[in-house]
């Protein structure tokens, strides 16, 4: 973790105390945020919690889901998915939270785990799956984006079959991440099936200043997840670099993009991701610190929400 990094964790919770001693239910905003989706918590920035322990931590910072990774070091690994995620989601209802959307790695119906993943988590009635990322060569990307389609297509054939929907993740630097090179893809394949998994970080990485709006038009109609987190650029001796931030403390335009939301009536889940580096001198100083910068990320989200799906949204 670099000086930059921990010092902008420090300030983020300084007002409210010391980070050792400070509570993360503190943080937690109480406004009814009249959101009819899932808020939901990414199980990667927790990889030490079991299912119990994560809807533990995480309900009572008013999370309502969890988005769970199913694959390599993840919380279940997918040569053990049909063994190891019934019991696992089982433990989390049994806390009182939902598993609306699953994480993996999948990118083809040739992979091993494809058929199980799909076939298990439809089973569970978890109705979103994440696919993995697909990566430009830079060589022909003409021929590149041909084959991306035909992998796609293939995992689209299991969500079809088991009516498990994919939403496509806009992670910049990777096809997709600008929305426009994938979204003649997408478009010849059934909406029951793949949909968008839209992350307006990456988005405004990619698409700048109405870059991102546009892809947020684009994908509107068959918009199925959001992903939640931040960032700015920084220069520093090697040149601009990506640096994640808290959310509200970089470069998205919250109040606009959640106007957005509203206006488009959005109710699928929500996942909030924490990329940004948190400090601590041991695993368990480390999750401590977590659930305090999640607490007041939390606490910016149900405000933004309130605030948005109480007022007359914004044009698209």
């Amino acid at each position: 973790m670099d000086d930059i990094s921990r010092r902008r964790f420090i300030e983020t919770v300084a007002a409210a105390g010391t980070v050792a001693a400070f509570s993360p239910r503190d943080l937690v905003a109480a406004e009814d945020p009249g959101f009819r989706g899932t808020l939901c918590f990414f199980s990667k920035h927790l990889p030490r919690h079991d299912a119990r322990a994560l809807a533990r931590a995480l309900k009572p910072l008013g999370f309502a889901g969890i988005d769970l990774t199913v694959r390599p070091k993840g919380h279940i690994e997918p040569s053990r998915v049909v063994q190891d995620l019934p019991p696992f989601v089982a433990a989390i209802r049994e806390e009182g939270l939902a598993v609306p959307m699953i994480t993996t790695e999948l990118k083809s119906a040739e992979d091993p785990a494809a058929g199980p993943t799909f076939e298990t988590a439809a089973k569970l009635r978890i109705p979103y799956l994440k696919p993995g990322y697909y990566n430009y060569a830079f060589v022909d990307v003409r021929k590149e984006l041909d084959a991306v389609g035909r992998q796609l297509r293939s995992l689209a054939g299991l969500a079809a079959r088991t009516g498990v929907q994919i939403g496509f993740h806009n992670h910049s630097g990777n096809i997709g991440g600008g929305v426009w090179d994938i979204a003649p893809i997408i478009d010849t394949i059934d909406p029951k099936e793949v949909g968008y998994y839209y992350d307006p970080r990456h988005a405004a990485v990619e698409g700048g200043g109405a870059g991102w709006r546009s892809a947020f038009n684009l994908v509107a109609p068959r918009l199925s997840m959001i992903a939640l987190k931040d960032f700015v650029w920084e220069k520093s001796g090697a040149g601009w670099r990506i640096q994640n931030v808290p959310m509200g403390q970089g470069m998205v335009n919250w109040k606009l993009f959640f106007s957005m939301l509203a206006k488009v009536d959005f109710r699928g889940p929500m996942s909030l991701h924490v990329e940004y580096a948190v400090p601590g001198a041991t695993p368990e100083a480390i999750d401590q610190n977590m659930l305090v910068a999640v607490a007041q990320d939390m606490a910016f989200i149900k405000k933004q929400l309130a605030e948005a799906y109480a007022a007359p949204a914004a044009k698209l």
